[in-house]
């Protein structure tokens, strides 16, 4: 008898097992034409599990790499799938698109490439003509690590009507300058004849925007964190912008300082906090087709969006 209940138990949690590792979001990798880049403009997706048979409009992250880095670091380095997996099966966050675009410059209109642009105009309506997400900045939020911290930042300051939250994770927002032994002064997203062009570096990062965006009333949460031996130092100027947005949004700029330096250690362990924080502020899915039971905001959010998923 107790030979004959092992074996049920046995069953039974193989079978549990089974359940959970078949909820499992798709990484999916992708490319269409820019207009602004005149090539094509890759970028990786995740999808949630039950995507493809889901009749809902989803929320969509838009999650940057650092310098140097392409669409592809944050599953490779950032094992996103697992992370994201694992926060929509405990309830953290709802199931939702996380966009991972890959850019040569550090999101800015750089002397190298239109990234700005290009990510404003032509990727966020790509995406929301091409998959299931809601076209409307409560369901929209932008994240990223290093220079895509720096990236994040800006996006969120400058066009705080498109993003309902923000986070940035080791966000390379130095102000003034750049350490010595930054990137940035040989990327060539900031080069001019051969050499760092201090100006468009003022002209690009997050102060040249800070003036505007606090005389605004819509305001964008944003968590920020950085490693407690970061060589570049990415905790004084994280606390630099939370002292100028704290007054602000007083309890919307939380930041933690993690154990570790400028690594994917310090970005794998931000990653659960900062889409912790995001879902705060940012709505879940919604019906594709209104009917009696959907609320005014669902309804109205479900018009905006596309119904049919890229092939």
């Amino acid at each position: 008898m107790l030979m004959k209940i092992s074996v049920v138990a046995l069953a039974l949690l193989g079978f549990f097992q089974g359940s959970l590792a078949k909820a499992a979001g798709q990484i999916s990798e992708q490319a269409f034409f820019s207009e602004t880049l005149g090539r094509d403009y890759p970028y990786t997706i995740y999808l949630p599990d039950g995507y493809a048979v889901s009749h809902q409009a989803f929320p969509v992250i838009y999650l940057l790499h650092g310098s140097f880095g392409s669409e592809t670091d944050w599953v490779r380095g950032g094992r996103l799938r697992q992370a994201v997996d694992r926060l929509i099966r405990q309830g953290v966050i709802p199931p939702s698109l996380i966009v991972m675009p890959g850019s040569q410059s550090w999101w800015i209109d750089g002397a190298n490439e239109q990234a700005r642009t290009a990510f404003l105009n032509d990727l966020i309506p790509h995406i929301e003509d091409s998959w299931h997400v809601v076209a409307k900045r409560e369901w929209r939020g932008v994240a990223g690590l290093s220079a895509g911290g720096f990236g994040a930042v800006n996006f969120a300051l400058e066009h705080p009507e498109r993003f309902g939250a923000a986070a940035a994770f080791s966000p390379a927002i130095y102000h003034p300058l750049p350490p010595a032994d930054s990137s940035a002064w040989y990327h060539p997203a900031f080069e001019r004849d051969g050499e760092f062009d201090q100006e468009l570096w003022e002209q690009r990062n997050y102060t040249a925007h800070l003036d505007a965006y606090l005389a605004k009333d819509i305001i964008v949460p944003l968590y920020l964190t950085a490693g407690h031996r970061d060589r570049f130092n990415t905790e004084h100027h994280a606390r630099l912008l939370k002292r100028s947005l704290e007054p602000h949004q007083p309890g919307q700029v939380p930041m933690d300082v993690l154990p570790g330096g400028h690594t994917w250690r310090v970005w794998r362990a931000s990653l659960p906090r900062g889409f912790d924080f995001m879902f705060r502020y940012l709505n879940g899915p919604v019906a594709l087709e209104s009917d009696d039971t959907l609320g005014a905001t669902q309804s109205d959010a479900s018009t905006l969006v596309s119904a049919t998923p890229a092939e």
